[in-house]
C-alpha cells in the first residue's frame, strides 16, 4: 500500500496534532468552549523573499465547508507580505480547532511552490518555464504540486493526469532513455516525428550521446522545418561554461540558417540561472527547484475571543483588513472596520480580504487555474 492520508480522514479532521484533539475535549468538558477569531498568516518568508503568493486555498475552503464557521480570505494567487492575514476563520473553537494541522499543511505547501514559480517565471522576463518536478516528490501529491507550480506562472506540466485536472495538454520532450535505446540521437528524433501525434512539438534533446553544437546540426538538417526546438540537460559535470555552449549552438544554428529553432534548457534550473541563461535560451524545465520549494511558514492564532481583542505576546490582537492600491500594490494593515481610502499615487485602496464562507457555505466564486495563473503574472508586472 502507499502512505497516503486518506481524503475522508481529512476531511473528517482525523490528520491532526494529538494536542488538538487533547484541547477540544478538554473544552467541551469544562464549558470553556468560546468563539474567536484566528487569523493564519507568515511572520517571515524564505530567504531572500521580500513577497509570496497564496495558494492551497480551494482545498482550504473545501477543509472547512460544512463547518459552523465564517472565513475571510484574500483570493488565491495573491501577492501577500510578512505579517498579513491571507486568512481569517470565526466561529466556536471546538469547531474547527482539530483542522489546523491539515489546514496549514495546504496553504504552507502549495504557497511555497507557486511562490518559487512565480519567481522563476519572473526571472524568465515572460520566457517559457515548464515543470518537470514532479519526479522528485511524493505521486501521492503530484497533482497539487503540478497546479500550485502552473498558477505560479509556469506555462504547463508534464505529467498527464495533472494536466488534464487543470485542463491543458501535457509537455514533454524526449528522454535519455529513448536516445540509448535507438544508439542515435538523429534516429531517435526521428521515430519520434513519425510516430507521435505532429501537434505535439519536436524538440530533440542533444546532450546523450555527443557535442551539442554538432548533434543540433545533425537533428536541425534531418528533421528540417519539423524541428521546433534543441533541448540541453548537459549533466553537470560535463557544462563547464553552460552560457557559452548556448551562445555556440545559437551562432551555429543561425549561422545554416536554422534561426526558427529555439533553444530548451533543462537539469539544475534556478531563478538565478534562468535569469543568466535567459538572453539565451528561450525555455526552460524547470523541476526539483519548484516541486522541492521552502514552504510558506504560516501559523493560525486567536487574535480575539468572544468579540474581545486578544492574542499571545509576539501577535497583534483583533480582526485585521488589508486595503490594497488597485494602481501601485501599496498596502495598509487596518483593524477589520476601520477603512483607508485613496493611496499617495491618487488611486484608490481596496479591501483584499473578502468573505469566502459564510455559515458554512462557500459564498464566492472558485476560479479556474487559468484565471488564477493570470492573476498572478498581472501582480508580477507590477513589482520589481
Amino acid at each position: 500500500m502507499f502512505h497516503i492520508s486518506n481524503s475522508d480522514d481529512i476531511k473528517e479532521g482525523k490528520i491532526t496534532d494529538v494536542y488538538f484533539e487533547r484541547t477540544v475535549r478538554i473544552l467541551k468538558k469544562k464549558k470553556l468552549d468560546k468563539r474567536v477569531v484566528v487569523e493564519v498568516r507568515a511572520r517571515a518568508l524564505p530567504s531572500p523573499y521580500q513577497w509570496a503568493i497564496l495558494a492551497g486555498l480551494d482545498e482550504a475552503l473545501y477543509l472547512l465547508e460544512g463547518l459552523k464557521v465564517d472565513v475571510w480570505s484574500m483570493p488565491e494567487g495573491s501577492l501577500f507580505y510578512p505579517f498579513e492575514p491571507v486568512l481569517t476563520i470565526e466561529g466556536n473553537y471546538s469547531e474547527f480547532g482539530r483542522y489546523e494541522t491539515a489546514l496549514l499543511g495546504l496553504v504552507c505547501q502549495a504557497s511555497g511552490i507557486t511562490t518559487r514559480a512565480a519567481r522563476c517565471k519572473k526571472s524568465s522576463q515572460g520566457k517559457a518555464v515548464y515543470h518537470f518536478g514532479a519526479r522528485r516528490m511524493h505521486p501521492g501529491i503530484t497533482s497539487m504540486i503540478d497546479r500550485a507550480s502552473f498558477i505560479g506562472g509556469c506555462d504547463g506540466v508534464a505529467v498527464r493526469s495533472s494536466a488534464k485536472e487543470l485542463g491543458e495538454k501535457p509537455v514533454g520532450t524526449i528522454p535519455h532513455a529513448l536516445i540509448l535505446l535507438v544508439g542515435d540521437t538523429v534516429k531517435a528524433t526521428q521515430f519520434f516525428d513519425e510516430i507521435i501525434e505532429p501537434e505535439v512539438g519536436r524538440v530533440a534533446l542533444i546532450d546523450t550521446l555527443g557535442d551539442e553544437k554538432f548533434e543540433a546540426l545533425r537533428v536541425a538538417e534531418a528533421l528540417g522545418k519539423n524541428l521546433l526546438a534543441v533541448r540541453i540537460d548537459t549533466p553537470a559535470s560535463r557544462r563547464g561554461d553552460i552560457m557559452e555552449l548556448l551562445k555556440e549552438v545559437r551562432w551555429e544554428l543561425d549561422l545554416r540558417g536554422f534561426k526558427k529553432v529555439k533553444i530548451f534548457v533543462s537539469g539544475g534550473i534556478t531563478e538565478e540561472r534562468i535569469a543568466l541563461l535567459n538572453s539565451v535560451a528561450d525555455a526552460f524545465g524547470v523541476g526539483t527547484y519548484i516541486s522541492n520549494a521552502p514552504v510558506i511558514d504560516f501559523s493560525l492564532d486567536i487574535v480575539e475571543i468572544d468579540s474581545n481583542p486578544l492574542a499571545k505576546k509576539g501577535k497583534r490582537s483583533g480582526k485585521k483588513q488589508i486595503w490594497q492600491c488597485s494602481s501601485c500594490l501599496t498596502r495598509s494593515i487596518l483593524p477589520f472596520r476601520e477603512r483607508i481610502l485613496k493611496c499617495s499615487c491618487g488611486e484608490n485602496f481596496t479591501p483584499l480580504t473578502k468573505q469566502v464562507i459564510k455559515e458554512g457555505r462557500i459564498v464566492t466564486d472558485l476560479p479556474s487555474p487559468q484565471e488564477i495563473k493570470k492573476y498572478v503574472l498581472e501582480q508580477l508586472d507590477k513589482i520589481s
